[in-house]
Parts: C-alpha cells; sequence; structure tokens
C-alpha cells in the first residue's frame, strides 16, 4: 500500500520531450521559479559566443513597480573574487611580484606572514580567519565605510584555523590581503586597478565598486531573503567588501568578462590555466573547477546582503549561465545554472512546480481521515498553518497548494485533489499517482 504516499515538487523534462527551442524552455523554466517566488533577477545564458537567452523577472524596485530586465544592475559579491585573481595574475606575469611570494612581504609584521604564500590566499587554504563569520561586526558595521587597516585589523591577530596549505576554508579574508597587496604593488587604489585593467578595456561601462552611491534607473533594490519581505536590505559598505566582494555588474557586462578569458586580452593561457587549476577542494584562483555531463566547469557564486549571484562556464563548447538575483529565496542561482546547464546538454532538468497559499480557513476544511482502502487510511491534519498528510503507517508528509483544492507533496510523485458534495462540505479526496486515480472518502472530521 506504499504506493499511495504523495509527491515531489519538480518535474523532470528533456530537451527532446518538448517541441519548445532552447529561448522558450528557458524562460519556462526561469518563469516557474518566480512564480513559486523562488526567483527575482536578470539571467543570460550563452554559447559558443551566441547569446541564446537574455531576460529579467521579478521586481528591480517594488515600491516604483520596476521590473527586472538584462540592463539591471546588481550587486554580485563574491564573483568579485576572480577580477581580484587576475590582477594578481596579471602582476605576477610583469614579475611585479610572485605567486609564492609571502604575506610577510608585503605586511611585514602580519602574525605567520613568513608562512603564508600569495597562492594560499588564492585558494582559500592560507588559514586566515574569515572576518564575515563576525557576526557582531556584519550586523552593526558593515555598511559604514572602514580604512584598509581597520579592516585587515578585524582578522589579523585571530588564531589561524590550520597551518597555512594543510585546509581549504573559505576565507573572504584572503582576497581582502590580496587587494591589499594590489595596491602595495601597484601603487594605486585596488578599486582603481580593475577599472582601467579590466573594466575600461573590456567596455565594462556599467559595473563598478560604489554600490550606495550608485545613482541610476537600472539599479535593483536587494532585499531581504524572506518570503513575505518586501524590505529594502541594507547595502554592504565598498570598502567593507572591497576585493572580496564589492563589484557590481550587468548580466551584459559579465558576459564580456566570459568572452575574454578565451583569449590573451585580459590574462595570459598560462595564468588562465593556473587560475582553472584545482587545489584542494576543487578550487582555483577565484574559481570552483568541477564537470557537468563530462566537460570541465568553472564557476563561482556571491552573496552579499540583498543579493546572490552565480556564473557558470563550461570552456569546451564556450557555454557561460550568467544568474542575477535581488531577492535571495530558496531556490539559488547555483541550481538555476546547473537546471539551465542540462537543459543546454539535453538532460533531465526540473521545473518547480507552481504553489499557492491558500488561507488556514480553507485548509482547515480539509482537516480530516479519508479511506483509500480497507485498512488504508489518508489523514489530512492543520499544523502550525501547513497542511499534512499521513497515510497508515507512514510518516507525515506536508501537502503543497497548487490550485486551492489541489495539493502535491515534496517525497513522491502523487497529487491529492479535495472534492465538496452539493452541501458545499468536503466529502472526499482523490489521489493522482502513477497513472491512477484513486477515491476516499472523509470518514470522519
Amino acid at each position: 500500500m506504499k504506493k499511495y504516499l504523495v509527491l515531489v515538487c519538480i518535474i523532470s523534462a528533456a530537451l527532446s520531450s518538448c517541441a519548445q527551442n532552447v529561448p522558450e524552455k528557458i524562460d519556462t523554466l526561469l518563469t516557474a521559479f518566480e512564480k513559486q517566488e523562488a526567483f527575482s533577477g536578470s539571467v543570460l545564458v550563452a554559447r559558443a559566443g551566441t547569446v541564446l537567452f537574455e531576460k529579467g523577472y521579478g521586481f528591480k524596485n517594488k515600491k516604483q513597480n520596476t521590473r527586472n530586465d538584462s540592463n539591471t544592475i546588481f550587486q554580485i559579491g563574491s564573483i568579485t573574487k576572480q577580477f581580484t585573481s587576475a590582477i594578481i595574475l596579471q602582476l605576477a606575469e610583469k614579475n611585479q611580484l610572485s605567486l609564492q611570494d609571502k604575506l610577510s612581504k608585503y605586511i611585514p609584521d602580519y602574525p605567520h606572514g613568513d608562512q603564508i604564500t600569495i597562492e594560499h590566499l588564492l585558494t582559500h587554504t592560507s588559514g586566515v580567519y574569515n572576518y564575515t563569520n563576525d557576526g557582531g561586526f556584519m550586523k552593526n558595521s558593515a555598511y559604514t565605510p572602514i580604512r584598509r587597516d581597520s579592516l585587515i585589523a578585524l582578522f589579523k591577530n585571530k588564531p589561524l584555523d590550520f597551518q597555512p596549505g594543510d585546509k581549504f576554508n573559505y576565507s573572504n579574508s584572503g582576497y581582502i590581503l590580496l587587494g591589499y597587496i594590489i595596491e602595495k604593488v601597484t601603487g594605486k587604489p585596488y578599486f582603481q586597478v580593475v577599472r582601467e585593467r579590466i573594466f575600461q578595456p573590456l567596455h565594462m561601462d556599467h559595473s563598478g565598486f560604489d554600490f550606495t552611491d550608485l545613482v541610476s534607473p537600472d539599479k535593483a533594490i536587494g532585499y531581504m531573503p524572506a518570503a513575505d519581505a518586501d524590505v529594502p536590505a541594507p547595502i554592504v559598505d565598498s570598502s567593507v567588501s572591497f576585493a572580496a566582494g564589492a563589484i557590481y555588474t550587468t548580466p551584459g557586462d559579465l558576459y564580456k568578462w566570459d568572452r575574454a578569458l578565451y583569449t590573451g586580452r585580459i590574462i595570459t593561457p598560462a595564468s588562465r590555466q593556473k587560475a582553472f587549476t584545482p587545489h584542494l577542494s576543487k578550487y582555483g584562483y577565484g574559481w570552483s573547477i568541477d564537470s557537468a555531463y563530462g566537460k570541465k566547469i568553472v564557476e563561482h557564486g556571491g552573496g552579499i546582503t540583498g543579493f546572490v549571484s552565480f556564473i557558470l562556464r563550461v570552456p569546451e563548447d564556450q557555454t557561460c549561465v550568467i544568474v542575477f538575483d535581488n531577492h535571495p529565496s530558496p531556490a539559488p542561482p547555483g541550481q538555476i545554472a546547473a537546471e539551465i546547464n542540462a537543459l543546454l546538454n539535453g538532460k533531465p532538468y526540473n521545473i518547480p512546480q507552481i504553489t499557492l497559499r491558500p488561507d488556514t480557513t480553507v485548509l482547515r476544511q480539509y482537516v480530516g481521515q479519508y479511506q483509500l482502502a480497507p485498512g488504508f487510511i489518508l489523514t489530512i491534519s492543520l499544523e502550525n498553518g501547513s497542511l499534512m498528510s499521513q497515510a497508515t503507517g507512514q510518516g507525515k508528509a506536508e501537502l503543497f497548494a497548487k490550485k486551492e483544492n489541489f495539493f502535491f507533496l515534496k517525497v513522491v510523485d502523487a497529487q491529492v485533489e479535495f472534492i465538496k458534495g452539493a452541501d458545499n462540505k468536503v466529502e472526499k479526496l482523490i489521489l493522482h499517482q502513477n497513472g491512477q486515480l484513486v477515491t476516499g472518502n472523509k470518514i470522519n472530521e
């Protein structure tokens, strides 16, 4: 009788299973995420130098009722790190520094600085304490400017998490130090260096750092990660996120960066190979390295208050998937990028089913026991505002509304439909599963 247990919140689709073309399929996928309140942002998808898809979803500014589009400007958080690593590699190419230089060369009094190399900082293997783990600072002080020495002081005297080179531990502090090293070597502010060496040559004209003071009709408002929150998130000051996460940009500008990585315009092929070589935890220089469908993937996500982002690159076929989100939700951009990549490769991908949120008064009318077969009962209960189902001898699972009277679960592929009688009271349910319809009459409240 276990075959009657009920549903999953995604449905699989394959490239060959539908007459839609690729852009239509991507739009269907993203529209489903948007309707689930699981995505609000902009997406760009390209392959072999051709943009296949570019579109916005959800609101850029809820108060002004303006929607995201392909020109919307987002903060991209830690995607900034690959720009920082590119500048470091440029300086190494010109013999202005070595990746094996010790941190003590640039900050002589840094504790254990004679054990920490630039490469350790690039690969998150330095053991340096991650300053964004300081909840008090991030809550109370991340939204106001900070001096560079004060920023470094947040972690400088913290004990190392481990001996440099022994382990991987993601550390924004390491990239703060890399930004400082760039300033020491070039004699210029980090933001100016990135602008002169990357943004300007690539004509990334909608990219920058000081999001707080950015005045543009294309600027997105970042929102707090709560389903019913329309409150704008505070903006982390660029001096706080610095070389670890301060960049803002558009999908189109970031795609210019993607294209440049196939040439020697920003870094040489040899430097690019170093950046894309995995060290501990499959992390290179500002990139995570993985594989999917037999192809190498280089990718990275970003998260900063009010915004999340992701870039997925497949060098073999020059696929690029860029996903920016200004209302963090249960579906992270990395998941969305992976679904799009599956679609592009003709593999099954997951489309969220649309769920509603009926009032508890509506849900309460479905509470009761329904007999599906002799000795087999499906009990429906209301707990903390959620409708729950429990089949005889099995655990509870939450029901999610697709229509007011039509629900699904997130455990197996099945649906439950509630049916009312002539007196407008619920008298039975119909279980939809495995192509069969099984009726269960309501036997009590």
